[in-house]
């Protein structure tokens, strides 16, 4: 038997992210690390390493952990050149209460969607996609019934 423990997410600011996501997801900060070391240069197959680390956690006990490489940082141009079907983890989706009031509060700070909310074909659900600020594709889902 296996399940998710967290999805990792690579950030340019992790102070910028850790905003982010606390203010309108309602995460919260569980534990930060500055790691760097044998085992994770192996791990990741990237030599000197250094990695700061957070993890941030959900009312449900949800993981997220934020990733900003001090050593060997990517851009974020880089990240937005990928769409929604490139092969490999595309998006991860977070359950929201309204969704609409969300769109409207991470539109006006400047969060790109690809399209505002819309009920799925079935009606059971209203969702959208947006970008975090490094680019990153959120699906964001709220149940209709």
């Amino acid at each position: 038997m296996a399940f998710i423990r967290h999805v990792g997410v690579v950030v340019t600011d992790i102070e910028r992210s850790k905003a982010f996501y606390k203010k309108h997801f309602g995460f919260a900060v569980k534990v930060e690390a500055l790691e760097a070391g044998e085992c994770l240069d192996n791990c990741l197959s990237i030599s000197a390493v250094r990695v700061k680390t957070t993890k941030m956690i959900d009312s449900l006990g949800n993981i997220l952990e934020l990733l900003q490489f001090v050593s060997h940082p990517m851009t974020p141009d880089e990240n937005l050149k990928y769409s929604l079907n490139k092969i490999g983890c595309t998006h991860f989706a977070m359950t929201v209460k309204d969704i609409s009031l969300l769109y409207d509060t991470l539109t006006a700070e400047g969060v790109l969607f690809t399209y505002p909310p819309q009920t799925s074909s079935d009606g059971n659900v209203k969702l959208a996609f947006c970008r975090d600020p490094d680019g990153t594709f959120i699906e964001l889902v709220e149940e209709l019934v």
